[in-house]
């Protein structure tokens, strides 16, 4: 996080949330309550977008060029496959048990419609499937591939899929169950991932090639 976008962050905070930044991350001095984050999410700057995972404020990289050109082809692949859904980007989804996790999902696959009427966070009934695409930053790992597998998990969200830029893949967790995905299955670009119930289609992924950097 640049420390221009943090200091932004730290003065447009509420009072009582203290701010530290330290080797170009930023915490909380203090324990941060979901009612906490919220305040603090709805005041930062239209630079930082930032969740609540595992019971940690996280930094969201801002997404490049390749990360939007990778979501656009998703978004076409959803709606040649079902034109009845609707892939919303940076969709605020309510996770974690009892629902205090805060994660802002790079796509969220609902029903159309399914979102009218919503405020900034969704609870996850009616998500078929979230979507997250890795970025080149040193969290990805930690929130990409571990917390939110579990988060996403925990509110029984059907599918969650995993674009993975570092490894050039495609993970489909499927199967939530006591928190858990009992499914995880991993698969190069350029070769068919097949997506289970309640979605039932296959992503061609060649045009996923373009994109490795």
């Amino acid at each position: 996080m640049p420390i221009e976008d943090f200091e932004g962050l730290a003065d447009a905070a509420p009072d009582h949330v203290r701010l530290e930044y330290v080797d170009g991350r930023v915490r909380t001095k203090d324990p941060l309550s979901v009612e906490d984050f919220e305040e603090l999410e709805r005041r930062a700057p239209e630079t930082v977008r930032l969740e609540y995972i595992n019971g940690k404020l996280e930094v969201k990289a801002m997404p490049d060029g390749n990360h939007s050109e990778i979501h656009m082809w998703l978004l076409e692949q959803c709606l040649h496959h079902r034109p009845d859904l609707r892939l919303h980007h940076e969709r605020g989804v309510r996770t974690e048990a009892y629902r205090k996790g805060r994660a802002r999902a790079d796509g969220a696959l609902v029903r159309r419609g399914h979102f009218k009427g919503h405020g900034e966070w969704s609870a996850a009934n009616g998500v078929l499937m979230v979507v997250e695409i890795t970025s080149h930053d040193r969290d990805t790992n930690q929130r990409d591939r571990i917390d939110k597998p579990v988060g996403y998990a925990a509110v029984d969200i059907p599918v969650y899929l995993l674009i993975d830029r570092d490894h050039n893949t495609v993970v489909v967790y499927s199967e939530p169950e006591d928190g858990r995905y009992q499914q995880k299955t991993s698969h190069s670009w350029g070769t068919p991932v097949e997506l289970p119930e309640p979605l039932g289609f296959t992503l061609d992924t060649e045009e996923l090639k373009d994109y490795a950097d």
